[in-house]
């Protein structure tokens, strides 16, 4: 019998460990997550879009994954009878300048395989009747979900099929021994024989433990959010997002209506001053140490500190975010949002400043590490669960 180590309970290590009880019952298979719940961290505080897969380059893991991931987070939906939406949503040009990007966003989506269709400003207006458009691209699998129930729900059922479920067991050390391995934690030491590295933004921290060499660095990038206040929630039908900037993975500040009929505007993207950094407020002297001697971040920064200085303004200003959303809506003023919580992405960079732009996983003896995996992931979830097991040995070595 082969045991399965799996570290972080976000979506990705719980997808991983119900794969792994799917294709191989007969296997013991662990999950640790260090806080007391399950979808902590990026999973828990998304915007809940299940993407279709517009953005990413033909061939590479995300647009892989994340096109295939659509169809089998819906198909888990309905399966297990949690709330989802297929419910299409438009990228807007909202002017001239961008009807280039806009086509060649398009030619990328066809490429994809993604069913969208470029549209006029008529016809943006009959999706969007108060949104600002020269052209639009219409994005028909895009969707919306809870992310944090899907994970509840997949807790439930590895809980019913046998899976041992560990929380508040915080990973502390990783030693190989004869045959297998020995995790310790908070909570005391799980032996096993094959370990899966889910841990998000401190995926790079537990493959150091596993004495992996990462070949980029995790840096923590803080997005925040408002909601339309009730009011003026008619403003927005569905998903509204600009056209995004090629150079970075982020996606602009867009409107987004939530799965329980809120509608969130944002996130942006800075620097945050902790791993967990949800607000200014939240400063960790060894996560801003980790980043201030890391040659990456100096190189990304010379290289993008305009932008970055553009989303820290925004950041601080509630004017200059509502002013964000304006280009997409232009009836929206800084009184119709407040604030709506932030989340924080894992986005990994190389020694040389350059920004992981697609999933990256490592392997190594018995060992898997997901080392980038922000958005798409938790649309690709269940996708990138099979990548991973497909990997992974299934035969129990000689102990």
């Amino acid at each position: 019998m082969t045991r399965y180590v799996v570290v972080g309970g976000g979506i990705i290590g719980l997808a991983v460990a119900h794969r792994l009880r799917a294709d191989r019952p007969a296997a013991q298979v662990t999950v640790l997550e260090k806080e007391a719940g399950w979808a902590a961290h990026q999973t828990g505080h998304n915007s809940g879009v299940i993407h279709a897969g517009v953005y990413y380059r033909p061939g590479s893991l995300k647009a892989t994954l994340c096109r295939a991931g659509s169809a089998s987070m819906a198909r888990f939906c309905a399966e297990q009878g949690l709330p989802y939406e297929i419910c299409g949503k438009l990228i807007v040009a909202a002017e001239a300048a961008e009807l280039p990007r806009l086509h060649a966003l398009h030619e990328r989506a066809v490429a994809n395989g993604l069913p969208v269709t470029l549209i006029g400003a008529v016809e943006a207006a009959e999706h969007e009747p108060h949104v600002a458009a020269v052209a639009a691209l219409r994005v028909e699998s895009t969707g919306i979900v809870d992310f944090g129930a899907v994970c509840r729900r997949l807790a439930e059922l590895l809980a019913e099929s046998g899976a041992e479920l560990r929380l508040n067991a915080r990973v502390t050390g990783i030693r190989a021994r004869p045959g297998g391995l020995v995790v310790s934690t908070g909570a005391g030491e799980v032996t096993g024989d094959v370990l899966v590295n889910c841990a998000g933004l401190h995926a790079d921290r537990i493959a150091r433990l596993a004495g992996i060499d990462p070949p980029a660095r995790i840096v923590p990038f803080r997005g925040e959010y408002y909601e339309l206040v009730p009011g003026r929630r008619n403003l927005v039908r569905g998903l509204i997002y600009p056209v995004p900037d090629p150079q970075f993975p982020f996606l602009g500040v867009h409107l987004t209506r939530m799965i329980d009929g809120s509608v969130h505007a944002g996130p942006n993207a800075v620097l945050a001053t902790a791993r967990e950094g949800y607000s200014w407020r939240r400063f960790d002297p060894r996560d801003v140490w980790d980043q201030a001697s890391y040659s990456g971040l100096w190189a990304l920064a010379r290289r993008h500190y305009r932008y970055g200085l553009t989303e820290v303004t925004r950041s601080l200003s509630r004017k200059r975010f509502a002013a964000s959303l304006a280009r997409l809506v232009p009836e929206l003023t800084e009184a119709d949002i407040v604030p709506a919580g932030a989340g924080v992405r894992a986005q990994a960079v190389r020694p040389d400043g350059g920004l992981v732009d697609d999933f990256l996983l490592v392997e190594a003896d018995r060992q898997v590490h997901v080392l980038n995996a922000p958005s798409p992931a938790a649309t690709s979830s269940f996708e990138i669960a099979r990548y991973i097991v497909d990997r992974l040995p299934a035969d129990s070595p000689t102990r």
